[in-house]
């Protein structure tokens, strides 16, 4: 089955009605890994002109999930997927637009897998935050759960 990562892609922010309203766009995925950008716009801006810190989290949180959709995305209407925690580390100022390039921590067939064999699985998700000169902004860590709808009681 051919998946079309960038139809998904694009439908995350209809699905997820905040990623839209931050003006987050994922603008890569595949399976297991996906890229998100945060724009830089003033509303978004702490008090010093820098993007704020709860937005530099709502990336890392959207190219996350973008990851976790990309890999599961034959299943998604079989699940459950919710974030459980996260950790953010703040590096360095971010200034101007923030590309969010997230990867599964574990092989999307290994999760599927372990999935398949107990109804849910718990995985983490590394996230690296760029600005544009390429400077490493802030990282962050997202641990997801994932059930099967059947398997949820």
């Amino acid at each position: 089955m051919d998946i079309d990562f960038a139809a998904i892609a694009k439908g995350m922010a209809i699905a997820v009605p905040y990623i839209s309203h931050m003006g987050i766009e994922v603008t890569e995925m595949s399976e297991g890994a996906a890229t998100a950008v945060l724009p830089d716009r003033p509303e978004l801006h702490n008090h010093v002109g820098s993007q704020h810190a709860g937005a530099l989290f709502g990336v890392a949180e959207t190219a996350s999930g973008a990851a976790f959709v990309g890999a599961f995305a034959v299943r998604m209407g079989d699940l459950t997927p919710l974030a459980r925690s996260a950790e953010i580390s703040y590096v360095k100022v971010a200034r101007g637009p923030v590309e969010a390039k997230a990867r599964l921590g574990v092989p999307a067939a290994e999760a599927l897998a372990t999935l398949d064999k107990e109804g849910r699985v718990d995985f983490s998700v590394e996230v690296e935050m760029t600005d544009g000169e390429g400077d490493t902004v802030a990282t962050a860590t997202v641990d997801w759960n994932v059930r099967l709808k059947d398997a949820e009681s």
